[in-house]
């Protein structure tokens, strides 16, 4: 399957990134996630560090809007094939960056992408 980074990841259950990476994992995706501080899901462990991926196809964001400029040019350095913003992640100006570089954007919940068959 396809490689996908969760940004905002949270060991708290109630986090929808959490629930992000345990649905990602029960569709058989191969999850990457970044956190701010070090924790795990599932066995996935959290990068605390902008590190150098390969091959990520998707990034999905729970970050909100305010803190997502650190990551403009981590996630377009990356080339993923799309980022998702999950609901209260939309950023007009990322999403303009993202469509000049050629990496789709899409307004989405990946819980409901997965749960209605429409991940990709």
């Amino acid at each position: 399957m396809k490689k996908t980074l969760v940004i905002g990841a949270s060991e708290n259950p109630e986090r929808y990134s959490n629930k992000a990476i345990k649905a990602l994992l029960s569709h058989n995706h191969e999850v990457i996630a970044l956190g701010l501080k070090k924790g795990s899901v599932e066995g996935v462990a959290f990068q605390t560090e902008k590190l150098q991926l390969e091959n990520i196809d998707t990034v999905t964001m729970y970050v909100g809007p305010q803190n997502q400029p650190e990551y403009y040019s981590y996630i377009i350095g990356l080339k993923p094939r799309r980022v998702i913003f999950n609901p209260g992640t939309e950023n007009p100006t990322f999403i303009s960056q993202l469509k000049v570089a050629g990496i789709y954007p899409e307004i989405a919940c990946t819980l409901v992408l997965l749960a209605t068959g429409q991940f990709e």
